[in-house]
């Protein structure tokens, strides 16, 4: 392995400590609008999603609970993170670029800048039991809002 390699990924693993480190977005809303509740069988990972609406229809809080490996809980917060302020379209958007960029193998190049931190999980791609661990929150979220279709729900996209 390169030099630069080596320094990339110890980089990369520094971000996913710090992530699950902190308690950024750790926690769960009061009367939320959308909850979804989410597990991993194979290592045993659980969420729970809290999420409000804001001004415009726009998601305004994110917050997760439960418990899980370094990258369950890293990529949740950075989940959490990155669709603060976004509508629920963009909020799909997002889900199915993460989860392309994970399990297609797609260029870490064509992820949204919103998802700049989530690059940090390109090495768990050479792992497919990690896979899961990495997009436990978002394969939640998009069950959360499918199941929230075809029903009248608060969290529905504002036409």
């Amino acid at each position: 392995m390169a030099e630069g390699d080596q320094e990339l990924q110890d980089l990369y693993r520094e971000v996913l400590l710090d992530y699950f480190r902190s308690g950024s977005h750790k926690g769960t809303l009061e009367a939320p609008d959308f909850r979804a509740h989410g597990i991993n069988p194979v290592c045993g990972d659980e969420i729970e999603l809290t999420m409000r609406k804001g001004e415009g229809g726009k998601i305004s809080e994110v917050r997760f609970s439960g418990h899980g490996c370094v990258i369950s809980q890293a990529s949740s917060a950075m989940m959490a993170e990155a669709l603060e302020g976004r509508s629920v379209s963009k909020a799909r958007e997002l889900v199915a670029s993460f989860k392309d960029m994970m399990l297609s193998k797609s260029p870490l190049e064509s992820l949204p800048d919103e998802l700049e931190a989530l690059k940090s999980l390109e090495g768990v791609r050479k792992f497919p039991m990690r896979v899961k661990c990495a997009t436990l929150a978002w394969n939640t979220l998009s069950q959360g809002l499918s199941a929230g279709e075809g029903k009248k729900s608060e969290f529905q996209e504002a036409e």
